[in-house]
């Protein structure tokens, strides 16, 4: 049996994409999982999942930006499972575009998804790791955290989630709270479709130029990401702490 079996890990974002995979990882952990989402579609990924893996898993609607429902919704998981000991900021949104045709309801909605959703759901999150004195928290930055045309709003919140994982490293590691970041490159998600499609492009053309870009020659998949989250998340990841791991199949060129 996996040690760390008996967890209960939430992951937001967790309808599809990332958040999906990283969910089943710790399902195949035996670890409790909860995925939060906008989507009501949630409820039944977990249930595939749950039936994959036998373990208990969950799926709840809940915005990310509202501090009253990220409150109750984590004092509801708590009461159920008895803790929160994982979680994963991968809920995002993308409001594409440059600066001069931004409107600052697309600037509000990417800050406030990316960088306030995060910032609620880790205070949740603490409030039940502290006093076990036991937790892991992964935060889902981005390479375009080091800049990228037309992502004004995006780029600035993944640059953020790298500061503000430094600092609650620094804030909650003296009760043995891991406080970790992941700034994947190019992932073959849904989200990164529908952007080809914005573009005029087919999606498999898309991932065809990325991947002449990237160093090892493909682009990268849900499960890439998920495979980190879950070392980050692991006991065996105990001593690294505010860091940020670039999953991205090496630097991007530029031919």
């Amino acid at each position: 049996m996996d040690a760390k079996t008996g967890r209960t890990a939430v992951v937001t974002g967790g309808g599809r994409g990332i958040g999906l995979a990283i969910g089943r990882r710790f399902a195949q952990n035996g670890d409790a999982v909860v995925l939060l989402d906008l989507d009501p579609g949630v409820a039944e990924a977990a249930e595939k999942i749950a039936e994959e893996t036998g373990v208990t898993v969950k799926g709840l609607t809940c915005d990310v930006t509202d501090g009253a429902q990220v409150k109750e919704t984590f004092a509801a998981i708590a009461d159920e499972f008895g803790s929160v000991d994982i979680l994963i900021n991968n809920a995002g949104v993308l409001r594409d575009n440059l600066i001069h045709k931004m409107s600052e309801d697309d600037w509000d909605t990417v800050m406030g998804v990316h960088l306030k959703g995060a910032y609620l759901c880790a205070k949740a999150a603490q409030t039940y790791m502290v006093p076990k004195r036991y937790g892991k928290i992964v935060n889902l930055s981005s390479t375009s955290s080091l800049g990228n045309r037309g992502q004004l709003n995006y780029s600035t919140a993944k640059a953020g989630l790298q500061g503000f994982t430094r600092t609650l490293a620094l804030d909650l590691g003296k009760f043995s709270i891991n406080v970790n970041c992941i700034a994947p490159g190019f992932i073959d998600t849904e989200m990164t479709r529908s952007t080809a499609e914005r573009q005029g492009i087919s999606p498999d053309d898309y991932k065809k130029m990325k991947a002449e870009k990237i160093a090892i020659g493909r682009v990268g998949v849900p499960e890439d990401v998920a495979n980190v989250a879950n070392f980050l998340a692991s006991d065996e990841a105990s001593f690294v702490n505010g860091q940020i791991i670039y999953v991205s199949g090496g630097p991007e060129t530029r031919r």
